[in-house]
């Protein structure tokens, strides 16, 4: 059984840890990422950020992260999602972005924002996300994407 949970300052070093063996894995940024090496230097993670959630395994290890900046104009967007390489195709990214779009649906957003690598386009858009532009990132061009948020609905008081 995984768990879903807030981030904390003692979560930091694993946190580090599954960012770096995560960008690492990932065959179509890899060499970019060591001709970088200061952007693979995340001494704070992006904690100071927003709100980061961790889903940790049942042996209360973090195999993988999100985080999110804090709502503006009721758009929230998606600053980073992690997952350790040994926990991918287990479903955990997709628990996080659900984690976190019901977070936004209580909180009243109208929509969640994200740039995505290419690599993890397919697993946006099959999350609902939908292609805005490409936007400049420091690799050069991303997709920008969203999603439109249902609200939740008001319980009738009875």
């Amino acid at each position: 059984m995984l768990l879903i949970r807030d981030g904390t300052p003692a979560d930091l070093d694993e946190l580090r840890e599954v960012f770096l063996r995560s960008s690492l894995s990932n065959q179509g940024d890899r060499a970019d990422l060591l001709a970088r090496p200061e952007v693979l230097d995340r001494s704070e993670v992006s904690m100071d950020n927003g709100p980061t959630r961790v889903c940790v395994s049942p042996g209360d290890r973090i195999v993988g992260f999100l985080t999110s900046l804090d709502d503006v104009n009721q758009v929230l967007e998606i600053v980073d999602l992690f997952v350790d390489p040994d926990w991918t195709r287990r479903g955990i990214g997709r628990a996080l972005v659900s984690d976190v779009m019901a977070t936004a649906r209580s909180h009243r957003s109208r929509c969640i924002e994200v740039t995505a690598n290419l690599q993890a386009l397919g697993f946006y858009e099959k999350m609902g996300f939908v292609f805005d532009r490409n936007v400049d990132t420091t690799f050069g061009p991303a997709p920008r994407l969203h999603i439109d948020l249902e609200p939740e609905l008001e319980q009738p008081n009875l």
